[in-house]
């Protein structure tokens, strides 16, 4: 997982790079909550490009690391998702309280086309 602060904007983005499981998401929840910590950031952004699979511990570490955002009176963001991740979102309701945005790339090749 890659993490980057952007200064400008007081905006924490965090790519995941590895699929979502227990494990992963107890080492994401330390990292993020530290630099939430340090940062104090106005909006974070979760970047799920390329992740295929996210069990329920990873649901859990999204809604808590929104529910920790929003408490400190900032915004919270998901973007790339695939469809089978944003599947799992809109089956556990996660898409009705985060704003989440598919897959920019996918947009990408559906305009290729189109002239």
């Amino acid at each position: 997982m890659i993490s980057e602060y952007l200064k400008e904007s007081r905006t924490l983005v965090l790519k995941v790079t590895e699929e979502i499981d227990q494990c992963i998401a107890d080492k994401i929840r330390r990292k993020l909550d530290n630099e939430i910590e340090i940062y104090s950031p106005r909006k974070v952004i979760f970047d799920f490009n390329g992740i295929e699979f996210m069990d329920s511990s990873g649901i859990g570490m999204v809604l808590g690391r929104y529910k920790l955002v929003k408490m400190l009176g900032g915004t919270f963001e998901i973007i790339n998702v695939n469809k089978r991740l944003k599947r799992i979102f809109d089956m556990s309701g996660v898409s009705r309280i985060i704003d989440i945005k598919e897959d920019s790339n996918k947009e990408d090749e559906k305009n290729e086309g189109i002239i």
